[in-house]
Formats: C-alpha cells, sequence, structure tokens
C-alpha cells in the first residue's frame, strides 16, 4: 500500500467515525443512542418493513445484537414486531408513532448538521469526492 492509499484508508475511515460521533453528541437531547437512531433511520426509510435479519444486515450487526437492540426500541414504544404476511417465523419491523415522530426530529438535526459541516465544501470537490465515494462502495459490495 503506498503512503497515498494508507493515509486515504485512515480519512475515511476516521471521517466516517468522526463525522457519527459528532452527529451522535447532536442527537443526544434526543435521548437515543447511535444505535438506536441508526435503526430507526434504515427502518424508517425502507419501502416496506424490514425484518430483524434485514436491519442487521444492512446495519452491520449480528443478528443477536439486532434483537436486542429491537427489545429496546419495542420497550421504548418506538416499534412494534409485526408478523410476516408470507412467513411466520419472520417479524418485520415497523415504527410506531412516537418512533415516525423521533425519526422526523433525528432527520432535521441531520440535515442541520450536514449543512453546516459542508457549508464551506466547494460543490465540485463535495461531487467528485461523493462520486468516488459511490464507486468504492460499490466495489467493495462485490468483494467475496
Amino acid at each position: 500500500m503506498t503512503d497515498l492509499e494508507e493515509r486515504f484508508s485512515g480519512a475515511l475511515y476516521n471521517t466516517s467515525k468522526a463525522w457519527r460521533q459528532a452527529l451522535d453528541r447532536r442527537l443526544k437531547f434526543q435521548g437515543v443512542s447511535q444505535a438506536s437512531w441508526m435503526t430507526i433511520a434504515v427502518a424508517a426509510k425502507a419501502r416496506e418493513p424490514l425484518s430483524q435479519s434485514e436491519l442487521a444486515h444492512t446495519l452491520g450487526v449480528e443478528g443477536a445484537t439486532m434483537v436486542a437492540m429491537v427489545d429496546r426500541l419495542v420497550k421504548a414504544g418506538l416499534v412494534l414486531r409485526e408478523p410476516s404476511a408470507t412467513d411466520r417465523r419472520i417479524k418485520r419491523v415497523v415504527l410506531t408513532a412516537a418512533g415516525t415522530s423521533l425519526y422526523d426530529k433525528v432527520r432535521t438535526e441531520a440535515v442541520a448538521f450536514r449543512k453546516e459541516l459542508l457549508a464551506g465544501i466547494d460543490p465540485k470537490k463535495l461531487l467528485a469526492a461523493t462520486e468516488l465515494l459511490e464507486t468504492l462502495q460499490g466495489i467493495a459490495a462485490r468483494e467475496p
């Protein structure tokens, strides 16, 4: 690995981590952890309710971790587990009205945070960085 490649991979990892941590600090007043708001956001953005295993896969966590997370969100009244119409073994995770309300608040805060963070970035550089990251994401997704 060249020095530039190593620098890039470090910057990519550290920027992603710093972004999530900074947003997490902004969302603390909502009383939810990073893992909670990320789970709620994925569930809210899904075109149809996801199963616990689909949520786990999307978030890159183990199934048992997701079960515990969904348990906490159910207890907090933010999501429900609903049986699948096609497979009784599968439970779909659905946001409650309180979960949807929380997602709306989190999304509003996340949009404001993103605008503040990117305000001074040249749009051409932002586009180039976005296209590079999307390309890398596609390549990485194809890796075994």
